[in-house]
């Protein structure tokens, strides 16, 4: 593997690629500070800000990653610095994809490398861990659902890695596809071999009735879940309380297997990303990908408006025209849903974001899409579905960071590694691996973060792939995450539709 230093061209500076007319500064650089020979800082540039190497006029192209992350606004002079006041982004709106490249994309299997230990499902899924889920059917019941949980998280610490509650604020005055997709998230989310048990939690006069929610249950799992109405029960605290009591008697005090890498379900995610996201913590996480693929193992991918502008690499590894035209439909979908809306398909990157130095959305796709590695592209699947095959699975889901996580977790994601730069402390259903891309997140928030993907920086990048491994399967055997620790568990559901 190329080791990332390798783009360095001064101590203040790296190109990604050589067809790149802007780097990076790896430090703050002040006006007028020399960068080689023929270049010096027009002004003061932030650490992870694009500084010109070469001229722009109005209209050129700027590549970063060896790719067109936007257009000129204004000229350029080597030197200077390149963001929103002089870079704008080139996309528009739905686009009609060229296939021509698309014959059947197949990855070199390896033999599995490394072992972990984790629980075996009857249906022979694996889980990383062993817990009860309280998840409410509506939000009326939602601090109970939380409140019964934690009260018997503490009850039966040591049977059971933990009792969860999940509390989100839909399933009633929704209609139609709205009241579709919340049904069909949290039947996702009973279906996560994470969730040895399942309370389902009602109210009694919701639109997202019990019944129907268990009926859009996979079979495999619905024997593991038990319901209780709070309106026809006594007194639910204590009706639910003995409801768990019965699952951790029945699921608890299980024991850990070893397992292959093959077993795994790994959901891919970035967050509060910066310049280094795309240079450090997303690569680190497609060559895990790509090594968990080599090994028959599932990826999935989603937040697809952050695959704007960096489609064609993604696609071109489709390992179908089935899957190319699945996948080219659901992009243009969702351009079709900004449109509609009156926006543009390019609002994005954040606040947050832009402050940390990228600036246009091609720009932010580029970084983001290589979490998935060079791996195939085996399935696409609707928002509230399940992945199945080994290989990258593309996912409908907006980029929120607990909307698209949840689909992740709801889809079969048995551990989630998310990328930041910026940092954020809050976790989601399933271990959420945090991997800063810069030393000083990783140092200032280690009690936010499980990996310092900035090592890639000053290491060589065999040593940092497999120290990373190492610690994920370590995480995937029941080693707690930062998030864990902290106790930020959470879901949240894309509501698309009108409210009652």
């Amino acid at each position: 593997m190329t080791p990332v230093t390798e783009g360095v061209l001064h101590e203040a500076l790296i190109r990604i690629d050589p067809a790149d007319g802007i780097a990076v500064a790896l430090r703050a650089i002040a006006r007028g500070e020399s960068l080689g020979p023929g270049l010096a800082a027009s002004t003061d540039i932030p650490i992870g800000h694009k500084i010109a190497l070469i001229a722009h006029a109005p209209g050129d192209a700027v590549r970063k990653y060896g790719q067109v992350i936007g257009k000129a606004a204004a000229p350029i002079a080597p030197g200077d610095p390149v963001h929103t006041h002089n870079l704008a982004t080139a996309l528009a709106g739905e686009l009609a994809y060229d296939a021509g490249r698309v014959d059947g994309y197949e990855a070199v299997a390896a033999p599995a490398q490394g072992k972990w230990t984790g629980y075996l499902r009857k249906d022979g899924r694996a889980a990383t861990r062993n817990e009860i889920w309280v998840i409410p059917t509506v939000g009326c019941v939602a601090m109970l659902a939380e409140s019964v949980a934690r009260d018997a998280d503490i009850r039966h610490r040591g049977r059971i890695d933990a009792v969860v509650g999940f509390a989100h604020p839909h399933g009633c005055s929704q209609l139609g596809d709205d009241l579709a997709g919340t049904r069909a998230i949290l039947a996702g989310l009973c279906d996560n071999p994470n969730a040895a048990g399942v309370l389902l939690l009602g109210l009694g006069c919701e639109s997202n009735q019990l019944d129907a929610l268990i009926a859009a249950v996979p079979e495999r799992s619905r024997a593991k879940i038990r319901t209780l109405r709070a309106q026809d029960s006594e007194n639910e605290i204590e009706a639910a309380a003995s409801v768990i009591d019965e699952m951790v008697a029945e699921y608890g005090d299980r024991h850990r297997v070893e397992l292959p890498t093959s077993a795994l379900a790994v959901g891919l995610k970035c967050g509060g990303s910066d310049a280094f996201s795309g240079l450090t913590a997303n690569p680190l996480l497609g060559r895990f990908s790509d090594w968990l693929a080599a090994a028959r193992g599932r990826l999935i991918l989603t937040e697809i408006p952050e695959i704007f502008g960096a489609e064609t690499a993604l696609l071109n590894r489709s390992t179908s025209r089935e899957v190319f035209d699945r996948a080219t439909g659901l992009l243009n979908r969702f351009k079709r849903y900004f449109l509609d809306l009156g926006l543009p398909v390019s609002e994005n990157p954040s606040p947050g974001n832009i402050a940390g130095g990228i600036t246009t959305l091609e720009e932010k796709s580029l970084g983001a899409v290589q979490k998935a590695g060079h791996a195939p592209l085996v399935d696409v699947i609707d928002y509230g579905m399940q992945a199945s095959r080994p290989g990258v699975t593309l996912l409908e889901a907006p980029g929120n960071d607990a909307i698209s996580s949840t689909a992740l977790a709801a889809a079969g994601a048995t551990m989630i590694l998310f990328t930041t730069g910026r940092g954020t402390p809050l976790g989601f259903p399933v271990p959420t691996v945090k991997v800063a891309s810069n030393m000083d997140l990783a140092t200032r928030k280690s009690h936010w973060i499980d990996f310092d993907a900035s090592r890639a920086l000053r290491e060589p990048t065999a040593a940092v792939d497999a120290d990373f491994r190492a610690e994920l399967l370590r995480i995937a055997s029941g080693k707690a995450t930062a998030a864990e620790r902290g106790g930020q568990r959470a879901i949240a559901i894309w509501k698309r539709g009108a409210t009652l």
